[in-house]
């Protein structure tokens, strides 16, 4: 399998939340555009802090914005 454990709903809560774009939401949160970007697209995984940063922007709790599946997660070669 590939991809990663962690999946978000950022770009649904932007576009929630008056079609914010990520340089807005990059600004309340104090990170690059370019870091909410690779957060967005699961290439990047947030600091807690962010992550929390991140949920308070759209307030809401921490797993209505990221969301855990370990069987999404990388597995090891045997």
């Amino acid at each position: 399998m590939s991809g990663t454990a962690i999946r978000n709903e950022i770009r649904k809560l932007r576009f929630e939340h008056g079609e914010m774009t990520q340089q807005a939401l990059a600004e309340r949160i104090g990170l690059t555009r370019q870091t909410v970007n690779a957060i967005e697209q699961g290439k990047y995984s947030p600091s807690l802090e962010a992550a929390f940063r991140i949920a308070a922007v759209f307030g809401v709790p921490l797993e209505r914005v990221f969301h855990y599946h370990p069987e999404g997660a990388r597995r090891p070669a045997p």
